[in-house]
């Protein structure tokens, strides 16, 4: 126990090509900013067939390195940080910071600002990043606008993927449910949510730029296994946050970077992106037609149909928190159908919001981002009201 002070961790699957850089900045950070302390970092991976552990390990670094994996067959990055968190009890780190292994843009300058909260006493640091909004489609208009609007907290990023924490918070996070989607990619929201539901002191973290294997917008299995999470922990928990005072706003302290710097623009093909909805929509249609009421379901309907996608910011709201309301009303196999049908409603989302910004500059798209969470938090009484009349 007590064997080292700051572990870094770095969660792969098949990152030979990008994992040696993230681990030369995260030994520079610690050899510039911390060397006074006992240090190591940890590559934990999904026993990747294309030799990531062996671009890890040749590395040379200042810093302890060591691997763990889990066994053959068995994936996901929440996999990986349940091998991490173990880890981490189990040696008696008292700083961990995770950084993707995908990172092109991470410093030395990252694992000081990350770190430099938790010993100052905060418990868990959520990233602040400058990212392109078409970079963060999953975040912008579903993670981070529901997070602001039902728990009153205003994370930027709450799954951006890199962080830090205490072991404190560790431990509560191995004491929690972990669902399937949790093992996955649920595992980024699934901490930012329970280190808000179990008040621990959370900060941010200015980190500039992240550049990294952009995926635009993600509609693959990442989405499914970070909605249902989210979707999860939110109606499992509701009397924790039903009660709140629509007017309560918490806004965590922000170290580091202030000035945002301009953003990494990834390539967009908007034609695609149309085909790609409209295939989802015809693909889940009827799915479509018996959980949406019948004006929602119409307008969509005539907006696929007509070639337009005007998802507006109300309509966003209001459809997404009657998804929500149905979740927590559904079997299993209910809430998967419903995970499904956000697809199409998620992406047409995704391309109003991107025919609205992409002559802007990153400020404009910022303030429209800030907007959406605001109309979240203001139809938060919508939701309230579906709950209420089950009670009729």
């Amino acid at each position: 126990m007590g064997e080292y002070d700051v572990m870094v961790g770095i969660p792969s699957y098949n990152e030979a090509d990008t994992i040696a850089y993230v681990t030369r900045m995260a030994s520079l950070g610690i050899q510039k900013y911390f060397s006074q302390y006992r240090s190591i970092i940890v590559n934990v991976d999904n026993n990747s067939q294309d030799n990531t552990r062996d671009a890890f390990l040749r590395v040379e670094t200042s810093v302890e390195k060591h691997c763990i994996t889990t066994p053959d067959g068995v994936r996901g990055k929440g996999n990986n940080f349940w091998n991490l968190f173990n880890f981490v009890m189990e040696s008696g780190a008292r700083i961990v910071l995770v950084l993707d292994a995908d990172l092109k843009s991470v410093t030395p300058e990252w694992v000081e600002r990350l770190v430099r909260p938790i010993e100052q006493g905060y418990q868990y640091i959520c990233p602040l990043y400058t990212r392109h909004p078409f970079d963060a489609a999953i975040t912008n208009h579903m993670c981070y606008p529901l997070i602001f609007g039902l728990l009153g907290v205003d994370i930027r990023h709450p799954n951006g993927g890199d962080f830090a924490f205490s072991r404190e918070m560790c431990s509560y996070w191995l004491d929690r449910r972990w669902e399937e989607s949790t093992r996955q990619h649920g595992i980024d929201i699934f901490m930012t949510l329970h280190a808000i539901l179990g008040g621990f002191r959370i900060a941010q973290a200015g980190l500039g730029t992240k550049v990294h294997r952009a995926r635009i917008p993600n509609l693959g299995i990442t989405f499914e296994q970070a909605i249902h999470t989210l979707f999860s922990i939110l109606v499992e928990t509701r009397e924790q946050w039903v009660h709140r005072s629509t007017g309560d706003l918490t806004t965590p302290f922000k170290f580091g970077q202030e000035e945002p710097c301009m953003p990494h623009e990834p390539q967009v093909d908007l034609r695609d992106l149309k085909s790609k909805t409209r295939a989802e929509y015809f693909k889940y249609r009827d799915l479509l037609r018996a959980y949406l009421n019948d004006h929602a379901f119409n307008k969509i309907d005539r907006m696929i149909y007509m070639d337009y996608f005007e998802v507006d910011t109300m309509f966003w709201t209001q459809v997404l928190y009657m998804l929500l309301h149905r979740f927590e009303r559904e079997s299993e196999q209910g809430r998967k159908e419903i995970i499904e049908i956000m697809k199409p409603l998620y992406y047409s989302r995704a391309l109003t919001f991107d025919y609205q910004t992409w002559r802007h500059d990153f400020a404009y798209s910022e303030e429209c981002v800030r907007e959406q969470a605001l109309a979240f938090a203001s139809q938060r009484p919508y939701l309230l009201g579906l709950y209420s009349r089950d009670h009729i």
